[in-house]
């Protein structure tokens, strides 16, 4: 163990970030620390060890920054620290993953050729840069990074492609009328022009979130005993039709946002939703009635579906050769 504890005092053990940069903007987010304030030995700190490699903090920060930064937009306390542990967590198992696959390679004596490595890293400064490669060259030189170590990244990142791709070799094979129970079971998806007369409750965040939270659960679950949806609204309900007991009257697809339409849609007339987090706020929602609706034919869904759920099939594939290459290495999580 304490050849890892020395690994981990070495930059040149951390894993090689395994996300192509687009713009110009993505570079600089993925390359700059994500906590420039913390001391390098906490960075250096391992999170992992993948049999003869160690995983660092550091590497995870670099991988979960931006979505850290986000989150404390919309978040707060408890709820803050709850997401933001399990943003790291999977991206932990990411690395992971990334590294066994790497180590996969190594072992079969795989090799990259130079060309391949080449035309990614052209492709880099042609779409990325306009052709410009001195404006590449200052901008990786800025980030403290240099060419070898692009070439390198862009190396990790075909193999781990190649790799996963070589796992599916052969096309999957859906089970009879799997396309048709989707379809089936997703019919509100195929449903234009319906509408719903609709009733919130919104609460908000505020300073304390889980105790708004259970505020929420509290409400609905008097709601499932039997108490009225709109004298509740018109006691606890933060929005403009407070007054009117929730009541949002008849709403059609494109009104409100996605991710309501995806609740309220499917709901079954007259019951409450689960409770709805989105924009610093819960969201009780409940459908008095329903009327309208054309469904589009499942021959004009059946390619799409079919696609949708062979993506599926191959994500399990490689999810049991992960776990294959799992079962047979060292991995310990800190």
């Amino acid at each position: 163990m304490g050849r890892f504890l020395a690994c981990s005092k070495f930059r040149t053990t951390i894993l090689v970030r395994q996300i192509r940069p687009l713009l110009l903007a993505a570079i600089i987010t993925l390359c700059a620390p994500a906590a420039p304030a913390a001391e390098p030995r906490v960075l250096d700190a391992i999170a992992a060890v993948v049999n003869d490699d160690v995983v660092t903090l550091f590497q995870v920060l670099e991988l979960t920054n931006a979505l850290e930064n986000s989150l404390k937009t919309n978040y707060s306390g408890a709820e803050l620290a709850a997401r933001i542990k399990d943003v790291r967590i999977r991206a932990l198992n990411d690395l992971v993953d990334r590294q066994l696959i790497l180590q996969e390679f190594k072992k079969m004596k795989g090799q990259i050729p130079p060309h391949a490595i080449d035309d990614r890293v052209n492709a880099i400064i042609r779409e990325d840069f306009g052709g410009d490669k001195s404006a590449f060259m200052r901008t990786i030189a800025a980030q403290g990074l240099t060419l070898d170590r692009i070439r390198k990244m862009e190396e990790d990142k075909i193999i781990v492609q190649a790799m996963r791709s070589r796992e599916v070799k052969n096309e999957p094979m859906l089970a009879p009328g799997a396309i048709e129970r989707y379809y089936n079971q997703h019919i509100q998806e195929w449903t234009t022009n319906d509408e719903v007369k609709l009733r919130m409750i919104k609460i908000n965040h505020g300073a304390k979130p889980a105790e708004k939270r259970k505020m929420a659960q509290e409400i609905r679950e008097k709601i499932v005993r039997g108490a009225d949806f709109a004298d509740l609204a018109r006691v606890y309900s933060e929005d403009s039709t407070q007054d009117k007991g929730g009541d949002w009257g008849w709403v059609k697809h494109g009104d409100l946002s996605p991710q309501m339409e995806q609740v309220f849609f499917r709901l079954p007339t007259g019951k409450v939703s689960d409770i709805v987090e989105m924009n610093g706020a819960f969201y009780l929602m409940l459908v008095e009635q329903k009327k309208g609706g054309t469904v589009k034919p499942l021959k004009e869904l059946r390619k799409g579906i079919e696609a949708q759920l062979l993506q599926v099939e191959r994500q399990k594939d490689q999810q049991e050769w992960l776990q294959r290459l799992r079962k047979k290495a060292f991995v310990k999580i800190y």
